[in-house]
């Protein structure tokens, strides 16, 4: 494969450009240089913009960040979170469990979450149904919450994970722990985990559905092989792997981004990317 510096060089086949929140637009606090402009010039050139986060938040206030960043979200058809799915499902009554213990990384995070719903966010796990892992608090090591989830495991509760990242990027490089790695966790010692988001399928026909789009359309930019890549592959969409995101430290002075990219991405089982960028543009 051949290693395009950005988006903009790859996106021509695509009519609908999907896009990664963390890792590809923005750090969580700026937006990565060019981001705004290469937005702006997909958009110009008639391409449909959607951004797929796995946020436990809703989609609107993901919509509002990334638009409280400078970023042209006028441009952006559609933004779909995890968090979003999550609630679809509750309001359907496709989820069990009105009383939920929330996890979250700020305390009104769930209250605001909930609104609209019939259930009640309750402070304790003895009146909990079921617990809602939504975020973790912003450079936390999230020992409190690993003992929450201990006491949930032994009282035998399912946990409802809205993030499933192991980890987010920040500035300067820093990686925050993310609801996935405790969720992830929390199954691999026989607790129940109900996951929303990438890399599962139900979040991508979502996705679909609501926009109208042929999965063989559509390209899916992210910067995690596990989440969105895997996703991508998993429903027969293209995919463009971001280099300078999650794993910026792995590709730091490499000469083939693209060939260390395709075995990264064989040893999780994964065939390669159909492109390896280093930036949205």
């Amino acid at each position: 494969m051949a290693f395009p510096t950005n988006l903009l060089e790859v996106a021509d086949p695509y009519e609908v450009i999907v896009l990664d929140q963390w890792g590809v637009l923005h750090n969580g606090s700026t937006p990565y240089p060019g981001a705004a402009s290469a937005i702006s010039a997909l958009a110009s050139s008639g391409k449909r913009l959607a951004v797929l986060s796995n946020s436990g938040k809703r989609a609107a206030p993901n919509a509002k960040r990334i638009a409280d960043m400078g970023l042209p979200i006028d441009d952006i058809e559609m933004t779909m979170t995890s968090g979003e799915a999550c609630w679809q499902d509750y309001r359907d009554g496709k989820r069990k469990g009105r009383n939920l213990l929330a996890i979250t990384g700020r305390p009104d995070d769930a209250l605001a979450w909930a609104d609209g719903l019939d259930l009640s966010i309750v402070d304790t796990l003895g009146a909990a149904d079921a617990v809602l892992l939504m975020g973790i608090p912003e450079g936390s090591k999230a020992e409190a919450e690993k003992q929450v989830l201990d006491d949930a495991f032994q009282r035998g509760l399912t946990v409802v994970c809205t993030n499933p990242d192991r980890a987010s990027p920040r500035a300067d490089g820093v990686l925050q722990v993310s609801p996935g790695a405790l969720a992830h966790a929390y199954e691999e010692r026989g607790g129940e985990v109900i996951f929303y988001g990438k890399p599962h399928r139900p979040i991508f026909v979502r996705l679909l559905h609501s926009l109208g789009a042929c999965a063989d359309r559509c390209l899916m930019v992210g910067d995690s092989l596990e989440h969105d890549i895997a996703g991508a592959q998993g429903v027969g969409m293209a995919s463009a792997f971001v280099t300078s995101g999650l794993h910026a430290s792995e590709f730091e002075g490499t000469t083939n981004a693209s060939v260390l990219a395709e075995a990264m991405a064989s040893a999780q089982g994964l065939l390669p990317p159909d492109h390896v960028i280093n930036r949205l543009g």
